[in-house]
């Protein structure tokens, strides 16, 4: 079966057709593309960070065991669900530390370095997961790109076939997204709002 995209299908639908094993196989299979995707969430990150990308995918399977009812479709989805947890990891830790410390230590991420200016490149995760969380209120579908981008680590091509949406609507969502995503965290953090051209 190994990791194709077929291969993990049928582990996927023999999960959520009640085979316990298949969720285990599952993992075994795609744990190196976790493992990447954990370590680019971590990059940005300070080396003394407590949270390490083997912790991220550890909490993230974690999560992912309890997950139930769901009619998994293909391999973009599975990831899709698999960034979804471990943003939700990465914000309930920096929601911990922050709670301990107010204002230290918080884990720090890009949106995409060559859209962020220079002087403002790195936003702190629960910044950018709050923006995200308001945005998904506004525009859903264009926030999911972003989440499927930024945290999953999706190409367009994923992201087409994971939402069912043509090449040129993901691209689109993505650069709308990403320009109401910078007005809001300048915003927040400068205290005035950008004004893009």
């Amino acid at each position: 079966m190994g990791t194709s995209p077929a291969g993990i299908t049928i582990l996927l639908k023999a999960w959520s057709g009640g085979d316990e094993t298949a969720f285990t196989r599952l993992v075994e299979r795609v744990y190196p593309e976790l493992r990447i995707m954990a370590r680019r969430y971590m990059k940005d990150e300070r080396q003394a960070h407590s949270l390490q990308a083997t912790a991220l995918v550890h909490e993230a399977y974690l999560r992912l065991v309890d997950v139930t009812q769901v009619d998994w479709r293909d391999r973009a989805q599975f990831f899709a669900m698999a960034a979804q947890m471990m943003r939700r990891v990465l914000v309930d830790t920096a929601r911990a530390r922050d709670a301990h410390k107010r204002g230290g230590g918080l884990i720090k991420v890009t949106l995409d370095e060559s859209a962020i200016p220079p002087d403002a490149s790195e936003r702190s995760i629960l910044d950018v997961d709050e923006a995200l969380t308001t945005f998904s209120r506004i525009a859903p579908r264009q926030a999911k790109v972003v989440e499927l981008r930024c945290f999953g680590g999706l190409t367009e091509e994923e992201i087409v076939t994971t939402l069912g949406i043509s090449l040129r609507t993901v691209r689109r969502d993505w650069d709308f997204a990403k320009a109401w995503l910078l007005r809001e965290l300048d915003r927040r953090w400068e205290g005035t709002p950008t004004h893009l051209a």
